[in-house]
């Protein structure tokens, strides 16, 4: 599973199909708000609880490899 997620091979595939999958009409709203929301209001909230120990960038790519798994295996015809 480390292995994984520290390959470069494996974060270019999330880093390409990201941007599709969130442009795509077959993706309902609610998936895309499921991503955009937590990663929208964790960029903020450190701001105002600055003893949080994760990096915002850290948080966002675990969401961005969260939606993309997601939304490829619910809507795998999307290419």
């Amino acid at each position: 599973m480390w292995k994984r997620l520290i390959s470069f091979k494996y974060w270019g595939h999330v880093f390409r199909r990201i941007g599709p999958l969130l442009a795509s009409p077959k993706v309902p709203l609610s998936e895309k708000l499921l991503f955009a929301i937590p990663v929208i209001v964790y960029w903020i909230i450190p701001d105002v609880m600055p003893f949080v120990p994760i990096d915002d960038i850290a948080v966002t790519l675990f969401l961005m490899n969260f939606f993309t798994d997601r939304a490829e295996r619910k809507y795998l015809s999307i290419k």
